[in-house]
């Protein structure tokens, strides 16, 4: 395994866990791949490989047509999405209380890329990648600006990956970066270092063998005095944050971490579906129908139905006529086309159904299982970006619009309460906890 072959895998993982998006964001989310925040990567970048594959063009371009159409969803207070042209009102309008907008460099002109809420007010943020060799880890204090340095991360000479899967919890830090050291085995070596600074420290190394068909490390969590994390392939492991060797978790084997102590493993195109408690062995199962295809949390499951259809398609062809082949083999003379029924949200036993707006994408983290990002039109087909709130129907613009280049960032955000994206020269800052 080369190091180029390391980087590539992760790159990959990077455009498939936003195949979904619209085209115009895909090189921002393959930038950003280092950068997000415990995010669940193995279960979306799965999601999001069958439907392009298994559907083809037809089914992109059928997807598209269907978020393109009008059609107004209904929260659970009746408040109704704004219609198709029409833009909500901006975040900061909204949901002021959730705002924080902040410099999009620290003082001394440093790019940062935020990783999580240590508290309230206390943002963690990263320096030094992708332009930089040194990497560190600041605290920033979102009311009065000022950031402390917590500690320089260690370098990862000689590899191709940065510190990832940046996590916190009872006052410690940990991440994980890709080692490969002369005459031995890539390993994912774990660190740690206290929130109020100090030497990181190595907590283990854990194999990784051939990360291109078994993937890196996710999941990456602090419980108590431990650290748990997962296999992009399935099995949850726990180690002691003072070192030692990791330990499966009984009766996780198979699975992937959701939310600690909630661990769930993949059937088909259902992600998270069952549930375990690795601590109390709690099970729990969602409503799956059929002809649904879903991404579940804790509580809620959202998702899509829809209907497949096999349909004759023309073999390509040059110039002259003359078939053109698909590698080694024939080019398939039929294609799969993917028609959206609805998008919607509910609770795991089926109950509390309501509708998403049409420019849900299926595979996109929910904050705290309530918040969507939806993308829609605004006037004159222009493209915007929107955050739903499942449980009021309210919308509100997050104010992201495409670049000279056609690009749309696309926010960080995983299942937690924090999102965050910059726009021109600010950082905005939204707590969803905040909103009520």
């Amino acid at each position: 395994m080369t190091d180029l072959e390391d980087k590539l895998s992760r790159v990959l993982s990077g455009a498939a866990r936003h195949t979904p998006q619209a085209p115009a964001g895909l090189l921002a989310a393959v930038k950003a791949r280092h950068h997000r925040r415990r995010a669940r990567a193995a279960a979306v970048l799965a999601a999001a490989a069958v439907i392009v594959v298994a559907g083809g063009a037809g089914a992109t371009v059928s997807a598209l047509r269907a978020t393109a159409a009008p059609h107004p969803a209904t929260g659970a207070t009746g408040a109704a999405t704004p219609p198709a042209g029409e833009i909500p009102p901006p975040i900061e309008k909204v949901w002021p209380q959730a705002v924080h907008k902040i410099p999009a460099r620290l003082p001394d002109g440093r790019a940062y890329y935020p990783q999580l809420l240590l508290e309230e007010r206390t943002l963690l943020v990263m320096t030094g990648v992708p332009d930089g060799d040194r990497q560190f880890l600041w605290s920033y204090d979102l009311v009065t600006g000022e950031p402390m340095k917590i500690a320089e991360i260690p370098p990862t000479k000689g590899s191709a990956i940065y510190a990832d899967g940046v996590a916190a919890g009872g006052g410690n830090i940990v991440w994980w970066a890709s080692y490969k050291e002369a005459g031995g085995p890539r390993v994912a070596r774990i660190w740690t270092v206290p929130a109020t600074g100090g030497r990181p420290r190595p907590v283990t190394d854990v194999p990784l063998g051939n990360v291109m068909k078994q993937g890196h490390i996710n999941g990456l969590t602090v419980v108590d005095s431990d650290v748990v994390f997962a296999y992009e392939k399935g099995g949850v492991y726990r180690v002691p944050l003072s070192g030692g060797r990791p330990q499966p978790v009984k009766g996780a084997e198979r699975h992937h971490v959701l939310q600690w102590p909630w661990v769930g493993v993949h059937h088909g195109k259902a992600f998270f579906s069952e549930l375990l408690n690795a601590e109390t062995g709690e099970r729990r199962d969602a409503v799956v129908k059929a002809d649904e295809e879903v991404a579940c949390g804790v509580e809620r499951c959202a998702g899509i139905a829809v209907r497949y259809k096999t349909v004759k398609v023309e073999r390509p062809r040059d110039r002259s006529g003359k078939e053109i082949r698909c590698g080694t083999r024939r080019c398939p003379d039929t294609a799969q086309t993917q028609t959206v029924l609805r998008r919607f949200v509910r609770d795991r036993d089926g109950s509390r159904e309501r509708e998403l707006p049409p420019g849900f994408q299926l595979g996109d983290d929910a904050g705290l299982e309530r918040f969507f990002k939806v993308g829609g039109m605004g006037p004159g087909t222009q493209r915007v970006l929107t955050l739903y709130d499942a449980d009021t129907g309210r919308s509100a613009d997050l104010g992201i619009r495409p670049n000279a280049k056609g690009s749309m960032p696309i926010p960080n955000g995983g299942l937690d309460r924090l999102m965050t994206y910059p726009i021109d020269n600010e950082m905005y800052v939204l707590d969803l906890a905040a909103i009520k």
